[in-house]
């Protein structure tokens, strides 16, 4: 349950944060990054229903502390392996995942959300969102 307070949480600040940086002036220092992302969307184009895809999301630790997933969450049809360790400041870690459109009716933006064991300033743990589009043609 603690979780679903925290998705809540993390998307209402999100959406708090984009409105609020619009105030803020230009010299304001962002605040660092938890983990970088080499892509956070990815467009897998046109998929014929039935097929499986499999791509990959890599991040980098650009925090000053271990990072280690707990979870990863995401719709039956997305199946995700991820890094069980601890992941240095620096290090690299990657989402492999597989996607499979047998049961998918719809075109679909798909989000995985990746729960980090480790606890941001808001007191719960750490969330990044990652996600990917396809466009699905029936057979």
């Amino acid at each position: 349950m603690k979780y679903l307070f925290t998705l809540s949480s993390a998307l209402f600040l999100s959406l708090a944060a984009c409105t609020s940086t619009q105030k803020i002036a230009s010299d304001t220092p962002k605040p660092a990054l938890f983990v970088s992302w080499d892509k956070k969307m990815l467009d897998l184009g046109k998929v014929p229903k039935g097929e499986k895809r499999t791509f990959f999301y890599e991040f980098t630790n650009t925090s000053k502390e271990d990072a280690q997933i707990e979870i990863v969450d995401a719709c039956e049809c997305t199946k995700v392996e991820f890094p069980r360790g601890p992941i240095q400041p620096g290090g690299k870690g990657k989402l492999e995942v597989i996607f499979d459109s047998t049961e998918k009716d719809s075109s679909e933006t798909i989000g995985i959300n990746v729960v980090f064991k480790n606890i941001g300033p808001d007191g719960y743990p750490r969330l990044e969102l990652v996600e990917y589009r396809f466009d699905l043609i029936k057979n």
